[in-house]
């Protein structure tokens, strides 16, 4: 018997439709996915971009290697050259303590010997070998480096180099940018500062620019800026540069390089006089200015409290440029002005007479400063007396109306325009009679100190206002355009014959020993032009004035010659906590030095000068009584070295030397390249002599570039190639 074949059961329809189904969205499936494949390989072909990122881009990156060319900030100059503000770099050091860092030959690149390097290090910086050593030996043992806080920054180029011929091992140091100053205390709110916008701007970028934060380096901080170039090389996968690869460079722009109407003797006469009044009568505020008359141009200014640009100490005390950023109320050298309008409208009549002592206006008592007054008197002696009273009625003939036409053309409640950050217009309160009157002898009127030197311009020269100026020109160091800054009239408030009125009553205040409230500051043999102010202070905390002898602002300006003023110099003294002389003996101790310097000179417009002075003799003196000395003499004080004692001089003492020469100082200590930017060939073969170092010239004139950096340590072995350009 056959066995049977058993029948094969048929799917079930449902069954095989499932299978049908399962089969057509797998094949849907298939063919999406390479579907998308295609179409992303098409888009990536057509766009080149994969995520957002340009895979041309990516692939030039990957295999080009590029450098930023750092562009310099621009240099700063005095007047007659010298080196204000230039670029540089300081350093932060750092020691590495992981005993796993060594070189390709395994020898060690950490600090190995850490008493001897806390040893070494405590003679550079700020901290003892005890500390140091601490620092050194952190807790935790992953620690790959350490720092040492402030103390390690900020650390000058010589500091680095007497540090790196130790030979420390696992010590390395890290620049930055870095704004040089050599001139320390000078003009320092005026010019200055510029440094890194954040404490970490390296760490983030080390290609990150100063900013200037403060006066010009503020001002004119987008001239300054130069422009970072870039170079790029093409490389292969490991980095190594392709032969025959094409280099592409943009050059670096620097910044645009600045001259100031500053000159430099001046403006250390100026610092070290003021400084002498700071240290011995603590005055809470001291400013004074000094411009050419003619031409608006400031030849020395300086403030205190000030800071010293260099080492940035006392740059706490005060942030504002005073000279510009703070209005006070004037006080009677305001009188120069309001009989400078009582003159012009023709309300001044010298003969007429007037009784002294008090006034009442508004139902409030203004008083001459002695408050007893001199009895009737003319007023032809109200400047010479400096009479509040005698101001008072002469501001009653001219009218509110007159007298407010002429504060606006002598522009007060406005600015000036100086190209220096935060200027203030001040104000003057002028509703009522009281406030009408009260402004003519310099209270209930605010300026500032800028303000009253262009002011005062009118009355040296001729009537012709004209504008304060910092700058004296620009110079694009890549293409050679200069801007140059020319006098600016601003105004003619006056006439000519006003101003000569005035001059000659100033002539009184300073001359006529009987009723001169200005006798102080005569100079022998010279024609002075004066006015003295004593200006109360407005109580902070609350209405009326401060009382008390030194709780007063005192002023004087002077203008000299007085029959065609060249110069003004307007010195403001707030309450001096030490008033052991009168207001005017401590203001004349700059007053006449420094007037009698400037006149010496007999200033060109190339600020030459034929004075002959005599070297004094300041070897084996503190480097202190040495630029005292020096200054007092008229001389241009250049320290050579890192100590505190002077060694050697050039010129040698008692010789005649001209006026506003550089007397060239060795001291103890490492001696240090100094800038000489801006100085003759004659200068640089002093220090050359002084030193011992040995100087290729290139060119002629006066110099422009050194191959040594300022502030590097020298030795009788270094060689020092200086450019020299004409001026």
């Amino acid at each position: 018997m056959k066995p049977m074949n058993p029948q094969r059961k048929s799917p079930n329809p449902k069954t095989r439709r499932n299978r049908q189904i399962v089969g057509i969205l797998l094949l849907a499936a298939i063919l999406l996915f390479f579907g998308l494949v295609v179409f992303r390989f098409f888009y990536i072909t057509v766009s080149g971009q994969i995520d957002g990122v340009n895979l041309a881009d990516r692939t030039r990156r990957k295999y080009t290697q590029e450098t930023v060319l750092k562009a310099k900030r621009g240099t700063i100059y005095a007047s007659n050259g010298d080196v204000i503000a230039e670029d540089s770099n300081v350093y932060t050091i750092f020691a590495v303590v992981d005993r796993k860092y060594v070189s390709i030959d395994d020898k060690p690149l950490y600090v190995q010997d850490k008493a001897k390097t806390a040893q070494v290090l405590s003679q550079y910086l700020s901290l003892s070998a005890a500390q140091i050593k601490k620092i050194l030996s952190p807790k935790s043992k992953k620690a790959f480096q350490v720092e040492f806080g402030n103390a390690g920054k900020n650390i000058d180029l010589a500091t680095k180099n007497q540090i790196d011929k130790q030979k420390l091992t696992g010590i390395y140091f890290r620049a930055q940018p870095a704004r040089l100053y050599p001139n320390g205390t000078f003009a320092s709110h005026i010019i200055g500062i510029a440094q890194l916008k954040d404490a970490k701007d390296t760490a983030k970028d080390s290609n990150a620019q100063l900013t200037g934060v403060m006066g010009i380096e503020k001002y004119f901080n987008r001239q300054l800026t130069g422009v970072n170039g870039r170079q790029q090389i093409q490389t292969d996968a490991n980095g190594y540069e392709l032969p025959m690869s094409k280099i592409v460079t943009k050059k670096a722009k620097d910044g645009d390089n600045m001259t100031l109407t500053i000159d430099a003797r001046l403006q250390n006469n100026l610092e070290t006089l003021m400084q002498n009044v700071q240290d011995k009568y603590k005055p809470v505020g001291l400013n004074a200015v000094l411009m050419n008359a003619k031409t608006g141009s400031i030849l020395a200014a300086s403030q205190r409290p000030t800071f010293d640009a260099a080492t940035m100490q006392g740059l706490g005390n005060v942030w504002r440029d005073t000279l510009v950023e703070d209005a006070y109320e004037p006080g009677s050298v305001m009188k120069v002005i309001s009989m400078a309008a009582t003159v012009d409208s023709g309300h001044y009549n010298p003969n007429a007479t007037y009784q002294s002592g008090a006034v009442t206006l508004d139902g409030s008592t203004v008083r001459d400063w002695n408050y007893s007054g001199w009895g009737t008197i003319p007023f032809s002696q109200v400047m010479p007396r400096s009479s509040n009273v005698g101001m008072v009625h002469l501001e009653e003939l001219m009218g509110a109306a007159t007298w407010k036409k002429y504060l606006e053309r002598f522009h007060m409640g406005q600015k000036t325009g100086i190209t220096l950050p935060g200027e203030v217009s001040g104000m003057y309160q002028f509703s009522r009679a009281i406030d009408q009157a009260n402004t003519a002898f310099g209270q209930g009127i605010n300026v500032t100190a800028m303000q009253m030197m262009q002011a005062f311009s009118a009355i040296a020269n001729g009537g012709k206002m004209v504008q304060p100026q910092i700058v004296s020109k620009i110079k694009n160091p890549l293409t050679g355009k200069t801007t140059t800054y020319q006098p600016k009239v601003v105004g003619r408030p006056i006439s000519a014959a006003t101003a000569a009125n005035v001059l000659d009553q100033m002539r009184q205040v300073v001359n006529n020993k009987q009723i001169g409230t200005g006798t102080a500051y005569q100079l022998p043999g010279v024609d002075l032009a004066v006015k003295t102010g004593t200006a109360q202070i407005a109580n902070p905390k609350g209405g009326g004035y401060l009382t008390g002898d030194s709780n007063y602002i005192f002023s004087v300006v002077g203008m000299a010659p007085a029959s065609d003023p060249q110069y003004i110099l307007y010195i403001t003294m707030q309450q001096p906590q030490k008033m052991t002389a009168p207001a005017e003996t401590i203001l004349s101790s700059i007053f006449k030095p420094l007037m009698t310097r400037v006149l010496s000179y007999g200033q060109t417009s190339s600020g030459a000068t034929t004075k002959q002075v005599t070297m004094p003799n300041v070897t084996n003196h503190s480097t202190a009584e040495a630029k005292e000395a020096l200054a007092n003499a008229g001389l241009t004080p250049v320290l050579v070295g890192s100590g505190t004692e002077v060694v050697q001089q050039l010129p040698k003492a008692n010789s005649r030397v001209l006026a506003g020469q550089r007397a060239v100082l060795l001291t103890d200590g490492a001696a240090l390249m100094p800038s000489v930017t801006g100085w003759s060939k004659n200068d640089i073969l002093k220090l050359a002599q002084i030193t011992g170092i040995q100087v290729n010239f290139t060119g002629t004139g006066y110099a422009v570039a050194q191959s040594i950096p300022a502030n590097s340590v020298i030795t009788t072995n270094s060689r020092v190639s200086v450019t020299l350009q004409p001026r």
